[in-house]
């Protein structure tokens, strides 16, 4: 049996029992589970910083969500918090590169 030892999507057992074989899984506490985000959050970056693809941006924001969930924070919370940044900082579309500020 292939050892794995991380988070996945909530329907990965099922899909793989679909394919005829066993799964061993186990539910995360709380405290188990925001740190299996965190890492999976790092995954699923560096898979995109090496690849570029938009389905990996779609897994980032997956686990985003997921982590909001386990905060307790709405996504609409979520996105307030990221316009109200966005109008007061602004957000990344000029494309300013700040090489140097005194």
């Amino acid at each position: 049996m292939k050892v794995y030892n991380k988070l996945v999507r909530d329907r990965i057992p099922e899909i793989i029992k679909s394919e005829g074989r066993n799964v061993k899984i186990k539910i995360l506490n709380d405290e188990e589970y925001r740190c299996e985000l965190n890492k999976k959050l790092q995954e699923e970056v560096k898979e995109y910083i090496e690849d570029n693809n938009i389905e990996e941006l779609a897994d980032i924001v997956e686990v985003i969500y997921g982590i909001l969930n386990s905060m307790d924070v709405s996504i609409e919370e979520f996105e307030k918090v990221r316009k109200d940044k966005a109008e007061k900082r602004g957000a990344f579309k000029e494309k300013i590169f700040l090489e140097e500020a005194e």
